[in-house]
């Protein structure tokens, strides 16, 4: 079993939150940052499970600069076989699904695991562009993921109940909570991660179709009002005259 996860570098979940350039580009400054929890979480260890049950190797592959070589290194620790690093500028999330699907297309990979979302952006793209370029299935959202022979059943939550999913290899699945359970990095993972292979792959020819025009913070000063729960006319007639929700 051949798997392939991808991972991003997304802040901190307690960082401080600024723009700068006209409000067109993230505030790095002073800004710690992470594995994105979702790829980490429950794409990766759910991929190592499969791959520990059933054989096979896992690598990550991350698209950004140098900076994210620490975060990728977290991944090789926790147990990735390898990693890739596609030297460029996650610019937009079609971007960055071309730039792996054109480095997945000649590898034969049996799954490519994505979390369901990053944490800062929350867009939910990259993993149906990538199944989109490559031709192959895609199952957002996934809770669960069991492995027989090249068939895998996956769980996914919908309004109302669970649905049940069965699709061949080779597919693209992007990981929601429940698909595992997060793995910390032991003293061994991290001087084993030293010695790992982390190839630095020139990115492919691709234009960037998209560009922000502007980012704006969430305004700080709404104000609450606590009511009893008893108060359901009082509770009306803010959303009716106030909120002009109803």
């Amino acid at each position: 079993m051949k798997i392939l996860v991808c991972v991003s570098k997304t802040p901190e979940t307690t960082a401080n939150i600024n723009f700068a350039n006209n409000n067109t580009e993230f505030d790095t400054n002073g800004v710690s940052f992470i594995m994105n929890p979702y790829d980490e979480w429950y794409a990766l260890v759910r991929a190592l499970e499969i791959t520990e049950a059933n054989g096979g190797t896992v690598t990550i592959i991350n698209v950004g600069p140098s900076v994210n070589d620490a975060v990728i290194k977290k991944g090789l620790a926790i147990g990735a076989k390898d990693a890739v690093r596609i030297d460029a500028e996650p610019t937009s999330a079609l971007f960055v699904a071309k730039q792996i699907a054109a480095y997945a297309k000649s590898q034969d990979y049996d799954i490519i695991f994505t979390g369901k979302e990053s944490i800062d952006y929350n867009g939910s793209l990259v993993g149906g562009m990538i199944a989109e370029l490559l031709n192959q299935p895609y199952v957002s959202y996934a809770t669960s993921l069991e492995l027989e022979g090249n068939t895998a059943t996956l769980n996914r939550e919908i309004e109302g109940g669970t649905e049940v999913l069965q699709v061949e290899t080779p597919f693209v699945v992007s990981a929601a909570k429940g698909m595992a359970e997060q793995r910390i990095p032991n003293m061994r993972g991290i001087m084993m991660a030293k010695k790992k292979p982390l190839a630095v792959v020139a990115a492919d020819s691709s234009d960037n179709k998209e560009k922000v025009v502007e980012y704006k913070m969430v305004p700080k000063d709404r104000s609450i009002k606590m009511l009893a729960p008893e108060d359901m006319a009082e509770l009306v007639r803010l959303l009716h005259e106030e909120s002009k929700v109803i």
